[in-house]
């Protein structure tokens, strides 16, 4: 017994040193790669507990109060909102925290890079204590999680916007005939898959042995989307590019054929329910890593936006002179006499995750409704399927305002 005390307590120790010495390292450029790595962990462990957890909540009185008790899959919903509610709450409070940081040397800005070990202590406590709250503060969190998860996927349709502008500015910009070739090709390749595309969602949701009007009117709105950006593109009072065209053409395709995959397993019109009789462990995996990557990078495209998160004082926001280049002796005393500014600001980073982990709890529930088969999938559901239908909408109508605004108002500033 005392042998294998001191070995649990070695192993204890050489673990807390490991844990140390990787947070230890995580530098200020390396910030928010680990912001993005507790992320996608909350995301892994309340996927895990939804598989696992259900039939112990079953026996905590405090969740289980009901006369009857519940379905499966109430308890697997519920274990991912109580996940989700704690790191909602971590970076909802890391984002009240950084509100005004404009400058390297306020004291918060250590606490946003820094403090590695402490910060991973809090987040673990929080997603603890949800496990003690009440079922009635997890049900109001789901119903705030459906707007959230709204704003969320808005901020996503203007990252996607604000980076296929920008993109076209740029090759526009070297003003070279490769460029221009280059922007004609990815053009006409974007356009070759959104048809191929649009076809492909014919054929598979839309089988000739069932009435499946709901489809069909889902697939030609979105081909009816796809000609009107090119004739407003190419209208000769807009005079805009068809490379953000074509992309947003693509972009609303997929998420037309998203919304469709969605479709309940058990829905005729839905032609991959044939191939989604069992759902492997890999299937799931799949999906998963496919709802993190997306939810990821979005929170750090936006992260790291210049143009929409810049704070006054930052140099990206065009209210500063620009830093020029200086020897090292004038550039140690430019740090000294006056502080660097940040070059995002870090409140609306956290709030992009807090939205983020709603829009994560939403995908991992089907919308709160996991019922049946649906429930074992990641974003199952017909709320899914609205949902992207919609976001499809709307990223349709923004980016036909964006061509169109700067000819109807001139006089402001787009």
């Amino acid at each position: 017994m005392w042998a294998a005390s001191c070995l649990a307590s070695c192993c204890a120790a050489c673990a807390c040193d490991a844990c140390r010495t990787v947070v230890s390292g995580i530098s200020r450029r390396s910030a928010r790669i680990a912001y993005c790595g507790l992320f996608a962990l909350s995301l892994i462990v309340a996927w895990i507990l939804r598989e696992v957890a259900a039939p112990l909540m079953e026996k905590i009185p405090w969740i289980n109060h009901f006369h009857k008790t519940p379905d499966r899959e109430w308890f697997e919903t519920d274990a991912v909102l109580r996940v989700s509610f704690g790191n909602f709450l971590f970076f909802a409070i890391l984002a009240l925290m950084m509100i005004g940081v404009k400058n390297q040397k306020d004291p918060r800005d250590s606490v946003h890079h820094g403090g590695w070990m402490m910060k991973i202590i809090c987040w673990c406590v929080l997603v603890i204590l949800m496990f003690f709250l009440p079922n009635e503060i997890i049900t109001f969190y789901e119903t705030t999680s459906k707007f959230g998860s709204g704003l969320f996927l808005l901020v996503q349709v203007v990252l996607l916007l604000d980076f296929v502008h920008s993109w076209n500015d740029k090759w526009v910009g070297y003003d070279e005939q490769f460029w221009y070739m280059a922007l004609l090709v990815v053009s006409l390749v974007c356009y070759v898959a959104t048809f191929c595309f649009t076809g492909l969602l014919f054929y598979v949701f839309t089988p000739s042995a069932h009435d499946c009007g709901l489809n069909t009117f889902f697939i030609v709105t979105t081909l009816i989307c796809v000609f009107l950006f090119a004739i407003v593109t190419l209208h000769p009072t807009v005079a805009g590019s068809i490379l953000p065209a074509s992309v947003i053409s693509l972009y609303c395709t997929y998420l037309c054929y998203s919304g469709l995959a969605s479709e309940p397993r058990d829905y005729a019109c839905n032609g991959l329910h044939k191939h989604s009789k069992a759902v492997s462990t890999g299937t799931l995996s799949v999906g998963l890593l496919t709802t993190v990557l997306s939810v990821v990078y979005s929170a750090v495209r936006a992260g790291s936006s210049t143009t929409l998160l810049s704070p006054p004082s930052s140099p990206q926001a065009g209210a500063g002179k620009p830093l020029l280049p200086m020897d090292k002796v004038e550039e140690q005393r430019e740090e000294k006499e006056k502080a660097r500014p940040v070059t995002y600001s870090y409140s609306f980073f956290h709030i992009i995750f807090a939205l983020a982990s709603m829009y994560s709890a939403m995908l991992l529930t089907g919308w709160s409704t996991s019922i049946g088969e649906s429930g074992k999938l990641v974003d199952v559901g017909w709320p899914s399927v609205w949902v992207r239908i919609i976001t499809s909408w709307a990223t349709s109508a923004l980016f036909i305002w964006s061509m169109v605004a700067p000819h109807l108002f001139p006089d402001r500033e787009f």
